[in-house]
């Protein structure tokens, strides 16, 4: 049971409001956005996901930049909110089709419908697109998608400066085509979310893969879809002893070690075929969501040293080499090191003809940042930093620097090898060929390198 749901822009303008029960006072929002803007307790940099003001709890998730909110006074559970902000967020954006501060604010109506068809005084009621549609009645304004923020969905396809085909899954699934067209198009992507350890050697300490299945049909009709999946695909051990389970890593088999799935997916041939059948609902949906800790070869690896270079200064050495194929070019790559307190200035040193490395010393937080607009597979990026200290150093430098954190986004390729074999749709027609896509994504969870 919730009190009250907002959407806020970056900038902490209202955008959606709407208070369900009249139990919370109305100065919520500004609230919420001066206490995140301005966090500082427990040392953090960042407000955690949910906290408590003056007996108001806030739960909030950020999504494509703008800041999804709900308050309650009860105590609800966290994961319960947080999926259900997520849910609200999905259904908006499969109803607008574009999901940004732009498109909201010129379908508000619409926004304002939803909202109170999925929550009855502070109680979902439902987060199912499909359900939805015998409900609401307005018809979204069309955004443009053509002037996407770079924080758009549509911005993980990205491959260099080339944007993959199919952007049309930023259309909506209720509006109508302009030109009264209807383009058949199925979009299957598979994300992936890495999240894995270093040691000081560069060995991998801990290592773990979380990935799920995304779907969104533009079919009419609704015809069964059949998605086939790697043969040699296992879930969880099955009985294996340890000894069989380490020997399978690298050849070529992919052992999941849990999985669930979407409620319109039928498992009647999985486990010997391997192939998911289901009749895809309205919205974009995830057909499966798995977690993998089997030992993979991770994307990226990552050398850090610090070491002193004289009473007041030390020398930080960062590397970075990508693993996977030159055919491949991860985006959008930032690389950050928490330096000792009393650490003054710093001065960097690129390799030669660096392009599209931009570096800065967060003198507030002491931190290290590195980003690289791009990294072509196969290639190896070096950083140096000269550290000037304002008294001298009387503990281990080493331990009161780091650990080395890295995001980035990898477009084409995922880690666990999970392919899409084929995407069959079960519609008898020699005219009917609707457009297939299938996309894999690579994010960073946790990736961090130990000092």
């Amino acid at each position: 049971m919730i009190s009250q749901f907002f959407v806020l822009s970056q900038r902490g303008d209202n955008i959606v409001f709407r208070d369900y029960r009249g139990e919370v006072q109305k100065e919520t929002a500004e609230i919420f956005f001066r206490k995140v803007k301005f966090w500082k307790e427990d040392g953090q940099e960042e407000a955690p996901p949910v906290f408590n003001v003056d007996g108001v709890n806030y739960f909030h998730v950020k999504v494509v930049g703008l800041l999804f909110v709900a308050t309650t006074r009860i105590n609800l559970s966290p994961s319960f909110v947080f999926e259900l902000l997520q849910r609200i967020a999905r259904v908006i954006k499969d109803y607008l089709g574009v999901l940004n501060e732009d498109s909201l604010r010129r379908n508000f109506v619409l926004v304002y419908e939803l909202l109170d068809e999925v929550i009855d005084f502070g109680y979902v009621q439902t987060t199912s697109t499909e359900v939805l549609k015998s409900y609401v009645f307005n018809e979204p304004i069309v955004v443009d998608s053509a002037h996407l923020s770079p924080l758009g969905p549509a911005s993980l396809f990205m491959q260099g400066t080339k944007r993959m085909p199919g952007t049309a899954v930023t259309k909506s699934v209720v509006a109508n085509d302009p030109s009264g067209r209807k383009r058949e198009e199925i979009f299957v992507d598979i994300i992936e979310k890495i999240s894995i350890t270093f040691s000081s050697s560069g060995y991998i300490l801990t290592s773990e893969i979380d990935g799920t299945i995304q779907m969104k049909s533009y079919l009419t009709g609704n015809p069964e879809i059949r998605l086939a999946l790697n043969d040699d695909l296992s879930i969880g051990r099955g009985g294996r002893s340890v000894y069989d389970y380490r020997s399978s890593i690298g050849s070529g088999v992919v052992i999941l070690d849990d999985c669930n799935f979407h409620e319109s997916v039928r498992l009647d041939s999985f486990e010997a075929e391997k192939t998911l059948s289901l009749v895809p609902p309205d919205g974009e949906f995830p057909v499966m969501n798995y977690r993998m800790t089997q030992e993979f070869k991770p994307p990226f690896r990552i050398n850090a040293l610090i070491e002193e270079a004289g009473p007041l200064k030390a020398e930080v050495i960062l590397k970075v080499h990508a693993e996977f194929p030159s055919s491949i070019t991860a985006n959008t790559i930032s690389m950050q090191m928490p330096l000792p307190k009393y650490t003054m200035r710093a001065s960097f040193e690129l390799e030669t003809g660096a392009v599209g490395q931009t570096t800065d010393f967060k003198e507030a937080n002491k931190k290290l940042e590195w980003n690289l607009k791009k990294i072509v597979g196969g290639s190896e990026h070096t950083l140096r930093a000269r550290l000037t200290f304002s008294q001298e150093s009387h503990g281990n430098i080493t331990k009161e620097s780091g650990p080395v954190s890295m995001t980035f986004t990898i477009p084409m390729y995922n880690a666990s090898k999970l392919q899409v074999k084929y995407l069959q749709i079960a519609k008898k027609s020699g005219t009917y060929n609707p457009y297939r896509w299938v996309r894999y994504v690579t994010l960073s969870n946790s990736y961090v390198a130990r000092l």
